[in-house]
């Protein structure tokens, strides 16, 4: 890939996904197979002001043999380096930029079971220290091509070859392909924005999925529940986007209020481990059935993570003829994936989501309906005819989706 483009790229992340401002701290969170791309986001950020840029290196096939080898108790570990360091974060507050480049099927063979305890042994502590940053910094989610991420993608093609149409649907998904990205990205949220208005006017108390593949779902929703989309703003005021690529206009459901079935459109890899054709049975609101062609077991243990790990966290609305869509990728890839359909998230809702949340407590969100969970998992239930109602206050039915796509246009306010 072209270096020029690869810079414009690092640009973006800095200056739109991150906002990086004068003075500030960064933290890149990436694999060991991309020093390139991290020192030209690094410079970035430099060039956008921050005072210091910190990588913080992983690599999958070392967290699998950690895995493999280490006992329930030495993964559930926080050691105490670890917890200063939480608590320094928590002070300084760093944008934080994650690269995701890892291999959809890395961890394949662990044992799933004692991974995920660990997991959860370990959110006891982390968890806390999250709750304290909510809201309060930028962060970005972004992607780089892995070479093992690009065989799963392509696996017809040569390495080469395959990492090179990887990078390009990367870049082409997040709006950076060609002309400004910075601009591309203005207009972009700006159209999200206009959605996001119409949506918020409606007084939506319920949204209403059904599709041929057995979707049947309704889900309910806060009275003081928004939709945003695009970019988002800190409690400080600050703009940024924490996602690049992203297609949707997204809401908080209320808790305990889903009932019915919906069914899976994509593949979901889920820690290293994918779920393939699964579906969801849910009654007042928690899932109450699971059943999965393959990853069945790893779909069970991630409901069971803890008590709102079974309860929805997100409804997602985005066009069935999406550009990720249309690009005709399967990315195996969340971050893409979701971006190509309308999907849902089980655990942790965005008390953001939530009118005048700034001035209320925890435990004020979660009697409004606000769902808490140590996980964010979202997974694709969008196609082409795919129908979503809207059920208003008053009881009036508003179509929001139509085979597939938005049933009203962008600039509707």
């Amino acid at each position: 890939m072209q270096k020029t483009v690869l810079k414009n790229y690092a640009k973006l992340l800095a200056r739109v996904g991150l906002n990086v401002q004068k003075g500030q701290e960064v933290i890149i969170t990436a694999e060991l197979d991309q020093p390139e791309f991290v020192a030209m986001a690094a410079e970035e950020c430099y060039r956008a002001g921050a005072s210091r840029v910190r990588v913080e290196w992983t690599h999958q096939p070392l967290s699998k043999l950690s895995a493999l080898y280490c006992s329930e108790e030495t993964l559930s570990e926080v050691l105490p380096w670890q917890e200063e360091k939480l608590r320094s974060e928590v002070k300084i507050l760093p944008a934080r930029l994650y690269l995701e480049s890892e291999d959809p099927d890395g961890m394949d063979g662990i044992d799933a079971e004692k991974y995920a305890r660990a997991l959860q042994n370990r959110s006891l502590i982390i968890k806390p220290y999250r709750d304290k940053m909510e809201n309060r910094y930028q962060w970005c989610i972004a992607a780089v091509a892995g070479k093992n991420w690009a065989k799963k993608v392509f696996p017809k093609e040569p390495v080469s070859s395959a990492t090179e149409k990887l990078w390009r649907a990367i870049l082409i998904a997040s709006r950076t392909y060609e002309g400004n990205p910075i601009m591309n990205w203005q207009r972009h949220n700006e159209s999200l924005a206009s959605r996001c208005a119409y949506l918020n006017s409606l007084g939506l108390k319920e949204l209403e999925y059904k599709s041929a593949n057995g979707t049947d779902l309704r889900v309910g929703l806060m009275k003081q529940g928004l939709f945003a989309g695009g970019g988002e703003e800190t409690l400080a005021g600050v703009y940024f986007n924490p996602n690049i690529p992203s297609e949707e206009c997204f809401t908080t459901p209320k808790r305990g209020a889903a009932e019915g079935i919906v069914y899976s459109t994509k593949p979901l890899s889920y820690r290293g481990q994918l779920i393939r054709n699964f579906s969801l049975r849910f009654e007042e609101g928690k899932v109450v059935e699971v059943h999965a062609a393959s990853g069945e077991s790893v779909l069970r243990k991630m409901i069971a993570m803890d008590e709102g790990a079974a309860y929805l966290g997100e409804c997602a609305l985005v066009p069935y003829h999406s550009p990720i869509n249309a690009s005709k990728v399967l990315f195996y890839n969340t971050l893409f994936d979701e971006n190509a359909a309308c999907h849902l998230a089980l655990g942790r809702g965005f008390t953001n989501c939530v009118q005048g949340y700034e001035k209320m407590s925890e435990e004020q969100l979660k009697e409004l309906g606000v769902n808490d969970s140590i996980i964010h998992v979202d997974f694709m239930i969008g196609n082409d005819d795919l129908k979503i109602t809207g059920i208003t206050e008053d009881g009036a039915r508003v179509p929001i989706f139509e085979d597939g796509d938005w049933a009203f246009g962008a600039s509707r306010t």
